[in-house]
């Protein structure tokens, strides 16, 4: 593959920097970024929100939709592009699921109605979404989900639990999956929702170890969905999920934001002294921090190779995969090296006049576990590409 951007591609990147970094410089004290970091304070969603307005307004929240839907058919590695830079400067604005799950998926699956009722408002960054998938007993097996939705009517009666649900406390609306049909198999009979959160859903609180909101459980009591918000055809609801892989999904936005952590850890290192050096001085520091550069830029490299293979209209599931299982595991690995590095100083929280750059590392050594589970379980992606990469028997 040619790694070259062209020069179209190579301007609208200087312009994706330029926007970054002014909007970086309007964050809100401690603002330390991370894809849930938006969830834990009122000015960190404030700050949030302000984003996406601006980006809606130039249209970036919509880049590769067809024009026909306000998109402006950008290719997967533009997409990528937009991603790498907003990563890199930790400056939120895009919903975690609107853009990137939703909107494939009605542009894939949806009506002429629901086109036209649901992709302008999440272009204009009108609605916040939260996902429904994952329940008490369904995790990684999603398909084994046993939400109901029975037909009334007009309406589908929701009831049951979802869990794990990122963001719901703030979100107004939800996307969900429920069992209509429970005597077929298990991936046979589910369909794919789309609703306000109103009357019939009850969200809870699930706090993660270190006493942050970001997860939440979701209860349906008689929750009433019109048959209208319904995505794609009844009981087709799992392959309606699969839409998502037309959406640029190498992880680089990940990557280039623990980029820009390590450049801090580098810099931090050289004006923290000890016994008359600097951290960065110490061999075995400047070992473990190669290491992660290292780590870090082959992830970068696959990151382009799978937006390139997506490019050529070929599917990157099994590549897809792999991205997600090393960017995950690579966020650990690197959190921990962060923590053994800073010494007794890195457990400390923010909001210690000790901690350092405001306790990021320890929030992402708490947090980043998660990120093996979220998304699909490392194991569920070795076997993605174990079956359909390496075409490996069951």
């Amino acid at each position: 593959m040619d790694f070259r951007l062209t020069p179209a591609q190579q301007a609208l990147k200087e312009e994706f920097e330029a926007f970054f970094q002014e909007e970086a410089q309007r964050a809100p004290e401690g603002w330390i970024g991370g894809m849930f970091g938006i969830f834990e304070s009122e000015a960190n969603w404030a700050y949030h929100r302000s984003v996406a307005d601006r980006l809606s307004k130039k249209g970036w929240l919509s880049l590769p939709w067809p024009k026909k839907y306000g998109g402006q058919e950008h290719s997967y590695i533009e997409q990528l592009i937009f991603n790498e830079v907003r990563g890199y400067y930790r400056v939120p604005g895009v919903d975690l699921w609107g853009p990137q799950i939703v909107a494939p998926s009605i542009l894939e699956h949806g009506s002429e109605e629901l086109k036209q009722e649901w992709l302008p408002r999440i272009a204009n960054a009108e609605i916040n979404w939260c996902q429904g998938w994952s329940e008490p007993n369904s995790g990684s097996d999603l398909a084994s989900l046993m939400t109901r939705a029975v037909e009334d009517g007009d309406d589908f009666v929701i009831n049951g639990q979802k869990i794990w649900t990122t963001g719901g406390h703030k979100a107004d609306h939800i996307f969900f999956l429920a069992r209509t049909d429970p005597s077929v198999p298990k991936h046979k009979g589910i369909t794919y929702f789309v609703s306000p959160i109103k009357e019939g859903v009850t969200v809870r609180p699930l706090l993660f170890m270190h006493g942050k909101h970001e997860y939440n459980e979701v209860f349906f009591d008689n929750f009433r969905v019109p048959k209208t918000n319904v995505v794609g055809k009844v009981n087709q609801g799992w392959y309606v999920t699969m839409a998502g892989i037309n959406f640029e999904r190498s992880m680089i936005g990940t990557v280039s934001e623990l980029q820009r952590d390590l450049e801090d850890l580098v810099d931090l290192c050289k004006r923290t002294q000890r016994n008359g050096r600097s951290l960065y001085e110490d061999p075995l520091i400047r070992q473990k921090m190669a290491q992660l550069d290292t780590e870090l830029e082959a992830t970068r490299q696959w990151a382009y190779y799978v937006a390139w293979v997506q490019s050529k209209k070929q599917s990157a599931a099994p590549e897809a995969s792999a991205a997600k299982y090393f960017s995950s595991e690579m966020t650990v690995r690197f959190a921990n090296t962060a923590l053994e590095i800073l010494g007794l100083y890195g457990p400390l929280k923010e909001g210690s006049k000790w901690a350092s750059l405001h306790g990021k590392f320890e929030d992402l050594c708490q947090a980043s576990l998660g990120g093996t589970v979220a998304g699909g379980t490392t194991e569920i992606q070795k076997n993605i590409i174990a079956w359909m990469g390496l075409k490996l028997p069951r």
